[in-house]
């Protein structure tokens, strides 16, 4: 078993992007797409693409630009495509567990891109039929399959919106047929989902996991898919199913603010950068440390560093550098190697450390593993004191909806406090965001899954021996 403790974060399960655009290169732009979307997933990406007859697809492990090249992209011709890439949290990382996913029945194809994690599968899976796919993949997306299996008799629509009665947990879907593309959000609207139009087009959409990848093809942001609603791009236009299951209350994965989205991204009208830059000055108000330069972890710590900096009247300086080119390290379990791969992972500027009193800015802390070698480091290259500041609560309890969080006994907040996390790491003082302070930001308090930070989880986890509380 290999570990890498070289980036100590909490991980999306995947991204996902679909393009309906007839005359259109839409390979080349779910190309495009999927590479905005790199930082959700980066250990499969795949692309599935209707030529209005067949629906084919090419998928591999490996990074998006690993996958595909410029050769491969002329020969996927069609005009719908969706795309995928994947950071597993639930089946193996192995290629037949990579998305998009392909179902063939006597009515024609499916592909299906999936991100999110069930909560009910088990209980599902006694009940519908296996497909062909059951015994190849060991994800929970091929869950949608055997609905299509067990209910071939009705109509597509209405398989989907059994899926979206039945199905229990975090899901964004992005689904091709041979001449439509669909998008579904679940009824909580724990994973993103948004719609685009592409500039210059009568009928060219795209749907994305974030706005971030619907710019980067050319698109306009729309809206966000809403909770448990069902979008369908087709020669018709768009079409919208607001399903009986949405609950009207919405539970957005705070993750995706704090961690997961990229900072250019839109979310409730507002970029995720400006929203971090408030969680930095919030930490500031509630936390203002006497010290002399503010530096972050790059990259998501950069804007609450700039925010806290801000608020502080202190200088934000790049003092702590990020090699963004070493790829995915994966190391064998060693305290040597753990320290190697951080030195190889960050870089400091000594000149802007040496006998200054530092204030870095993390977006969150896991295990800790990575803060206490950062701050090590930091002390080697000069820094007269060391002050941590996390943008976010304690994490003290595991994610059951597709963020790699995991278990309570990995996270140190859960079994140590913030004094003993600080002598932990090594820092001269430690302090995480307060929870209400970080809502008050986002405006919408209610909103958004917490359960990582609160053990109150908003959807049911059945089929689980998981001891929590449920809104």
């Amino acid at each position: 078993m290999y570990l890498d403790e070289s980036n100590d974060k909490p991980r999306d399960e995947c991204g996902v992007f679909g393009i309906y655009s007839p005359g259109d290169e839409v390979g080349f732009k779910t190309y495009f797409g999927l590479n905005a979307l790199q930082h959700r997933g980066e250990e499969s990406a795949g692309i599935a693409i209707s030529d209005g007859t067949e629906i084919h697809i090419h998928k591999k492990m490996g990074l998006v630009t690993d996958v595909f090249n410029e050769n491969l992209l002329c020969t996927l011709k069609g005009d719908i495509a969706i795309g995928h890439v994947r950071y597993s949290t639930s089946g193996d990382s192995t290629e037949a567990n990579a998305q998009p996913l392909l179902y063939r029945d006597y009515r024609g194809s499916v592909a299906l891109a999936h991100n999110g994690n069930l909560t009910n599968v088990s209980l599902l899976k006694k009940r519908l039929e296996p497909t062909r796919l059951s015994k190849e993949i060991s994800t929970d997306s091929e869950i949608f399959f055997r609905f299509m299996a067990k209910y071939r008799q009705l109509p597509f629509e209405k398989i989907l919106e059994l899926c979206m009665s039945e199905i229990s947990g975090s899901f964004s879907l992005v689904v091709m047929t041979k001449n439509s593309l669909i998008g579904l959000r679940d009824p909580y609207g724990m994973r993103p989902l948004c719609l685009g139009k592409l500039k210059g087009t009568k009928s060219g959409y795209v749907l994305a996991s974030e706005t971030c990848a619907v710019e980067t093809v050319g698109g306009e942001f729309i809206r966000e898919i809403e909770p448990g609603e069902i979008v369908i791009l087709d020669k018709n236009g768009i079409h919208s199913i607001p399903t009986r299951s949405s609950p009207g209350k919405r539970h957005l994965c705070i993750f995706e603010y704090i961690y997961l989205s990229r900072s250019d991204s839109v979310i409730d009208g507002r970029t995720v950068n400006l929203v971090r830059r408030d969680f930095g000055r919030e930490l500031a108000q509630e936390f203002p440390v006497e010290g002399d330069v503010v530096i972050s972890v790059p990259d998501s710590g950069m804007s609450v560093a700039m925010g806290y900096a801000e608020e502080r009247g202190l200088p934000f300086r790049e003092g702590l550098i990020r090699n963004r080119y070493m790829g995915r390290t994966f190391i064998r379990p060693g305290q040597k190697n753990r320290e190697q791969a951080v030195r190889m992972k960050f870089n400091t500027i000594d000149e802007i450390l040496q006998g200054q009193r530092v204030v870095i800015v993390d977006d969150s802390l896991v295990r800790g593993t990575t803060s206490s070698h950062i701050i090590r480091i930091l002390r080697e290259a000069g820094a007269k004191e060391v002050h941590f500041l996390v943008a976010s609560p304690p994490l003290c309890y595991p994610c059951y909806y597709g963020i790699d969080i995991p278990s309570s006994g990995e996270l140190v907040a859960a079994r140590r406090s913030i004094e003993e996390i600080r002598h932990h790491i090594g820092a001269d003082s430690l302090h995480y965001l307060n929870l209400e302070r970080m809502l008050r930001v986002l405006k919408r308090p209610h909103d958004f899954c917490t359960a990582c930070f609160d053990g109150v989880y908003p959807v049911q986890l059945l089929g689980t021996d998981s001891k929590v509380s449920i809104i």
